[in-house]
């Protein structure tokens, strides 16, 4: 192919200019770099986290999501970090008596509240009453779900106890029973990739004094 002066142009050399150019234009200039280099520091805020019975004071980034702050800043590695995006349950955690998802909420937001993790719950040498029932009706099997499926279960039986109806619950204006169905919607948020949802519900049947129904 040539020029309509005479100049010689390759294919080759077309296609080879173009992607010169584009290299030149996505590659910053010497002033650019230098500017990026200089990051401002990240806001941080101060907060106290009364976690287990414990409150620590830390420094955190305004952005630190409570998981993270559990995870990194407390070292307390029991709550595990699964999709991040609220939708596998293994994050869950008990605050001031409620089960939340720790990925979506930010460590700031609980300044003083009441923290329960797995590491709350019970220890190796005293299970709480829902680690013992998980481990007799071997409710897990890699086990990474099971601190979130233990915290959901504790605060699911509490949800009842209290009266809060379900999604199945038939007459909102009673009291919620212990029942199978109850129990598969309340912890459907808490995803078991092994798949061992029938044994824990049996452990929930089993700490709440109750029968399995169909």
């Amino acid at each position: 192919m040539h020029h309509d002066e005479g100049f010689p142009v390759s294919r080759r050399g077309v296609i080879a200019g173009g992607v010169a150019s584009a290299t030149l234009a996505a590659a910053p200039s010497a002033q650019a770099q230098a500017q990026g280099s200089v990051q401002p520091a990240p806001p941080t805020m101060p907060v106290t986290l009364k976690v287990n019975g414990r409150a620590t004071k830390i420094n955190v980034d305004t952005r630190t999501t409570l998981l993270d702050a559990l995870r990194e800043n407390l070292k307390l590695t029991g709550t595990k970090k699964g999709c991040d995006h609220g939708q596998c349950g293994a994050c869950t955690v008990i605050v001031e008596g409620r089960r939340i998802n720790s990925c979506l909420t930010l460590a700031v937001m609980h300044e003083g509240e009441e923290i329960t993790t797995i590491e709350g719950l019970g220890t190796p040498e005293k299970l709480h009453a829902m680690q013992a029932a998980f481990v007799k009706h071997d409710g897990y099997q890699c086990g990474y779900c099971t601190p979130g499926q233990i915290c959901s279960a504790v605060a699911t039986l509490g949800e009842i106890k209290a009266g809060i109806p379900s999604h199945v619950t038939g007459d909102i204006a009673a009291q919620p029973t212990v029942s199978t169905d109850e129990l598969r919607e309340r912890m459907s948020g808490n995803i078991c990739r092994c798949g061992a949802y029938a044994n824990i519900i049996d452990a929930i049947h089993d700490v709440a004094g109750t029968e399995r129904t169909a």
